[in-house]
């Protein structure tokens, strides 16, 4: 994301867009993330939606879940989906960066199906709930706070990384105490990226303003920052109802 930031601001210093003439075609930090939350939230109901309908299909779940071989091919397209969005932004179409995104939102929730079989129903939509609420008040502190989360950013991709490690190594382990301070730990972690997220979007949402108020404008530029925006918190928001379904299941074990 501190990467995407700075491509746009030294795009803006380097005169590389296009000067216009014309206010009507000035689109508004506001507007930008409206678009941003307004993508996200149309990405986690086609989530849903596809998870639902996969887990009620018992041919469809044959298909995914009846061999390794899909299950992994699944997994390494979500990959790089995401890995094609975050790095080539700047180089797709806003069309299709927009197409790569909804499929990606498909395949993962052809993934998440197994919910519905590993959790009761009530125990998703709790789960869902306070997930909700949650990172809507981290997003509101991102995008409110006037301190500076860039360095608090550092230390949760950090700790991100050792969440990942350690989750691989409990993989085998299968350890039940360090499950449960992974599972804790990674709430805190995509909390606080919620809102580190959040004020990062935010800026580069204002860089494009603020070139736009000096005549310098890129017609596709506040399309590619809704998309990437709304895939950050989109990744934000499902990992932290992961980690917290997780705590909803094992409470009521």
């Amino acid at each position: 994301m501190n990467n995407d930031y700075i491509e746009i601001k030294d795009s803006y210093d380097r005169g590389g867009y296009v000067r216009s003439t014309s206010s009507s075609t000035a689109t508004t930090f506001s507007s930008i993330m409206t678009r941003v939350y307004v993508w996200m939230t149309a990405a986690l109901f086609l989530t849903a939606g596809t998870a639902f309908f996969t887990a009620s299909s018992p041919a469809l779940l044959q298909v995914i879940f009846g061999n390794s071989i899909a299950v992994w091919v699944l997994f390494i397209l979500e990959l790089g989906l995401v890995m094609g969005i975050s790095a080539g932004i700047n180089r797709l179409s806003p069309t299709t960066a927009t197409a790569l995104f909804l499929l990606y939102s498909v395949v993962n929730g052809l993934t998440l199906s197994v919910i519905f079989f590993a959790y009761e129903l009530g125990t998703i939509y709790q789960a869902f709930a306070a997930s909700a609420l949650t990172f809507g008040a981290m997003s509101f502190v991102g995008y409110t706070t006037k301190k500076d989360l860039s360095s608090l950013g550092g230390y949760l991709i950090m700790g991100l990384i050792g969440l990942i490690i350690a989750s691989v190594i409990n993989i085998f382990w299968s350890n039940s105490v360090m499950d449960t301070i992974i599972t804790y730990i990674g709430v805190f972690i995509f909390i606080g990226l919620t809102a580190y997220d959040t004020q990062k979007i935010k800026e580069m949402s204002y860089a494009v303003e603020q070139g736009e108020s000096m005549g310098y404008t890129d017609a596709a530029a506040p399309r590619r920052i809704a998309i990437l925006g709304a895939l950050t918190l989109y990744l934000d928001f499902i990992n932290l109802f992961l980690y917290i379904l997780r705590l909803f299941g094992r409470s009521r074990d």
